[in-house]
């Protein structure tokens, strides 16, 4: 036991100490045995991310901006740059507003994750310049299989691709001309790609493609058998055809960015479902859906990873996507979620699986709401539902990172049923929610406030066969051994954090503290655990 807590030491020590000699290294994401870390100035880093309203993205809203980060506790901005405002005449590119959001970003220490709102966005192409928009005929639109157009660019465009790619490669310049600190820490390529009521492109060109046979490295990749797109995919033959479309065009922006400055890329996905693909033609077609995952996977590359964004306040569905996004080839990042406060219980879960990093959406002063998938209204309790764990992991988001990288982990949020388990190792863990820290059958005794409340969550590390950290907030921990015949016990319990890379205890908990289990209540805690049998 005492090696474990010194390997831990030790690890989080040699981290800390490398790290002016990182200083100004390019992020990058690292993937060993599976798990995933991403490397910010050549130390693991935990994006504690909050995004703004899509029209946030002037310097004069940012004074709306900074002071809701702050009160978050938020260590990473999320913040579109949109086409139109970078390249608003063909050929001439504005700087204005990411040299304003670097400096501003600095001195408010903040990283950033830049979002390129370019050909498409949430599916339609609204922010494109208005020299895009009025000229139809170069940068053809998505059809209809009437031949109708829509609003949407299609992406067999070529006109359409070389205009992107060369506004992204200029902002991937400009990143590594002006960014030396590396502010800017992950690029979004696109925004939430995927038709809208149209499965797929029907023009022309798209109809002699779509009848030709499917790429081997596709069909290999989806564990198919050669044919045509109608004979390989079936019923998903639209939407996996939509989703090679699309990928192969964020694929060539992606690689002539990078080849600028090769910062950690993604795209995010507007999801609907865990289980069924039955609407799958329907919402967001073609876009990267955990279905055409593999696709995507084989067609585009030069993209790190691939984010969920998830507003359903459905646990199966939530935690269900969080699974299909936390892949050996895939590290979890959650780039947009519900900034309702139902929605905070699903940051233990997503810590749990190994979440390089999680963000609310809409998290400005500028009035507007995306309710019913957002909060009706941002006031100072939701930013504050949020800021309390946000609170407890910014100190030690670095060692959290590292030591999530190494070492098992799991995450919970309350659910349905009131409870969830699992087993590590030799202990088996148990959460309940909605208890009092006493258990005491007394008369008339009422459940804590948040009892009914969706809230709820803790996320366990285990450091050692027999040690563990632990977190949470309103709920209830209990380790007991798997196998029933043997005895287990607390030999310690602190609460406290890590500075400088050290573990640093401020007070154990004993009697009343841990007699029925670790009660996390209002304010998320720290502890590291150590059990051991007789």
């Amino acid at each position: 036991m005492r090696h474990s807590i010194r390997f831990m030491t030790l690890m989080l020590c040699s981290v800390a100490a490398a790290a002016s000699a990182h200083a100004g290294e390019l992020p990058r994401l690292r993937t060993e045995d599976g798990r995933h870390a991403l490397l910010v100035d050549g130390k693991p880093y935990l994006m504690l991310g909050a995004q703004v309203h899509n029209s946030s993205n002037y310097p004069s809203v940012l004074p709306q901006v900074w002071p809701v980060m702050q009160a978050l506790s938020a260590n990473t901005i999320e913040i579109p740059v949109a086409w139109e405002q970078f390249e608003p005449t063909e050929g001439r590119f504005d700087y204005s507003w990411v040299d304003t959001l670097l400096a501003q970003a600095r001195k408010n220490d903040m990283r950033v994750v830049l979002l390129w709102f370019g050909s498409w966005k949430n599916g339609d192409s609204t922010y494109t310049p208005e020299w895009v928009k009025s000229d139809t005929k170069r940068f053809p639109r998505l059809q209809k299989r009437d031949g109708r157009p829509t609003t949407t660019l299609s992406p067999l465009g070529e006109a359409t691709l070389a205009a992107d790619r060369k506004a992204f490669v200029a902002l991937m310049r400009h990143l590594r001309e002006v960014d030396r600190e590396h502010t800017v820490i992950m690029v979004q390529v696109e925004n939430e790609i995927g038709s809208h009521g149209v499965a797929r492109d029907y023009s022309p060109a798209a109809e002699r493609l779509f009848a030709q046979q499917v790429p081997e490295d596709i069909r290999r990749a989806s564990g198919k058998q050669s044919g045509t797109w109608a004979e390989v995919f079936g019923k998903e033959a639209d939407q996996a055809f939509a989703a090679w479309t699309y990928a192969r065009f964020v694929q060539e922006v992606a690689v002539a960015g990078k080849a600028e400055k090769n910062l950690p890329l993604y795209t995010n996905a507007a999801v609907f479902d865990a289980t069924g693909t039955a609407m799958a033609a329907q919402v967001a077609s073609g876009g990267p859906n955990w279905n055409v995952l593999p696709i995507w996977k084989t067609a585009a590359p030069a993209l790190d990873l691939i984010g969920p964004d998830l507003y359903l306040p459905l646990e199966k569905t939530y935690l269900g996507l969080l699974d299909r996004y936390a892949r050996p080839d895939n590290a979890l990042f959650v780039p947009e979620t519900s900034n309702a406060i139902w929605a905070v219980r699903f940051f233990w879960a997503a810590l749990g699986r190994g979440a390089i990093g999680w963000a609310p959406f809409g998290m400005d002063a500028t009035s507007y709401s995306n309710y019913p998938l957002g909060a009706r209204k941002l006031d100072p309790a939701t930013i504050e539902a949020f800021a309390a764990p946000y609170r407890l992991f910014r100190p030690i988001a670095r060692d959290w990172a590292a030591i999530a990288s190494k070492h098992p982990t799991w995450g919970t949020a309350k659910n349905s049923a009131g409870e969830d388990s699992t087993s590590m190792g030799s202990w088996k863990i148990s959460v309940t929610y909605g208890r009092n820290n006493f258990d005491i059958p007394w008369p008339g005794m009422e459940p804590p406030p948040w009892a009914k409340e969706p809230v709820g969550g803790g996320v366990v590390a285990q450091l050692g066969p027999n040690e563990f950290l632990v977190a949470g907030q309103y709920s209830r921990f209990q380790f007991m051994p798997v196998d029933p015949a043997v005895n287990g016990q607390i030999m310690s319990a602190e609460e406290g954090t890590f500075i400088d890379g050290r573990w640093q205890a401020s007070r154990r908990w004993n009697g009343d503290q841990i007699s029925y289990g670790f009660n996390f209540n209002e304010q998320p805690a720290l502890l590291r655990v150590k059990l051991s049998t007789y």
